[in-house]
């Protein structure tokens, strides 16, 4: 859409998508793709998925805005099963995950400052890391190629590196409030954090007087086989961010908190317009309605295991293509041996739509509900894909 009236931030697959069907996505020509984008990690339930197409229509013909000068019931029913499903005791909307960790950062600066501590507002963060485009979670996140451009970088943000638990304690100082991270980053090329490295972190945050954060916007809502990636190590984050899966592809965040990490914030200190509206709330009851089912993220760990396993075996034929398979769940990734664009684009052109990411990866991120029967389609696609491209390099190298 370029020479459009449209902002050029976008460098678009000249694709444009009609309607969507579960995995599929058909074009105005009706091409048929087969979806392991998801929308980046947000249809988490696929596309017209009847039960949420239900729930949008069902509240559109009643009500869609009236702002949070008014109860809510959707909202106050969707903030009780996020509690009774989670750590928290708290819950705030938003429209996106970027809101949520905004709110996550001024919740952390908050508690410090009505605990008498007001010089304690630095967060740590961790290289890799994509927390949002606002100025704040863009020197949350430190990468470079986000914040050029935009003036002073926003102060309060320590960056260390991924993993590095010494370094991060080191980075600990009298005006740290928090520490914050993905789980499993991302962008930054499905690398999960390990285990033991997140139950210190919890232990370092507890003896030093940090809040822990964390950032489940892509890893949350069943996307790795729990309900949150935080729950496979056994640990409690105390403030957590969570978007994209929990809207099924409406637009909707929220950041959840315990009592305690909460109590700095009181009427009028922080707000949204649109956060919490009847249509986002419908649409997240909907989500939980069918993620919390009895048995459904069995299912999504049975089919995670054999998506992985199919994985292997194309890294394993065409290693001169793939290097290996990152991530849980079905949040994973194909670690590229050759330019991750160029292999890209090749599954682009086997009608495979999925995503790069950092470390010169694929993120590999089907809907929750997809098939046996396109898991292995999308197999085959990606074998054929891999197939090529090593022709094409041994071609080239004769």
């Amino acid at each position: 859409m370029s020479g459009s009236a449209l902002y050029e931030t976008f460098a678009r697959a000249p694709l444009a998508f009609e309607k969507g069907e579960g995995a599929w996505l058909v074009t105005e020509r009706g091409e048929r793709y087969l979806d392991f984008a998801a929308g980046i990690a947000v249809n988490s339930l696929g596309h017209g998925h009847p039960h949420l197409v239900a729930a949008l229509t069902e509240q559109a013909a009643k009500l869609w805005h009236v702002s949070n000068l008014y109860e809510i019931p959707g909202q106050r029913r969707l903030g009780e099963r996020l509690v009774d499903a989670t750590f928290a005791d708290k819950v705030f909307f938003t429209n996106s995950g970027a809101e949520a960790l905004e709110c996550a950062i001024k919740t952390a600066r908050r508690y410090h400052y009505v605990n008498g501590q007001p010089e304690r507002y630095r967060i740590i963060t961790f290289e890799g890391a994509f927390h949002g485009r606002t100025l704040a979670t863009i020197a949350a996140g430190g990468q470079q190629k986000y914040l050029e451009g935009y003036g002073p970088k926003v102060e309060g943000f320590d960056q260390v590196p991924f993993d590095d638990l010494r370094a991060a304690e080191k980075a600990i100082t009298a005006e740290t409030a928090a520490i914050l991270l993905e789980p499993v980053q991302g962008e930054g090329g499905i690398r999960d954090f390990p285990m033991q490295s997140l139950k210190r972190l919890r232990q370092l945050c507890d003896e030093r007087g940090l809040l822990l954060i964390f950032d489940e916007v892509q890893c949350g809502i069943g996307r790795t086989g729990k309900l949150f990636a935080h729950e496979w190590a056994g640990v409690e984050p105390d403030l957590m961010a969570i978007a994209k899966g929990i809207g099924g592809g409406f637009p909707m965040g929220a950041c959840l908190a315990t009592d305690e990490a909460a109590k700095g914030m009181t009427a009028g200190v922080h707000g949204t317009t649109f956060g919490g509206n009847p249509l986002a709330m419908a649409v997240g009851n909907a989500v939980l309605d069918v993620v919390l089912e009895p048995g459904f993220l069995d299912e999504v760990n049975r089919k995670a295991l054999l998506f992985k396993q199919g994985l292997a075996a194309v890294a394993d034929e065409y290693p001169q293509v793939i290097e290996g398979i990152r991530g849980t769940g079905l949040m994973l990734g194909l670690k590229c041996t050759m330019p991750n664009g160029k292999v890209n684009m090749a599954l682009r052109d086997q009608h495979l739509l999925a995503v790069p990411a950092g470390d010169n990866v694929i993120r590999l991120l089907p809907p929750l509900t997809v098939t046996d029967a396109e898991i292995q389609d999308a197999l085959a696609r990606i074998r054929a894909a891999a197939k090529g491209l090593a022709e094409a390099a041994s071609a080239a190298a004769e």
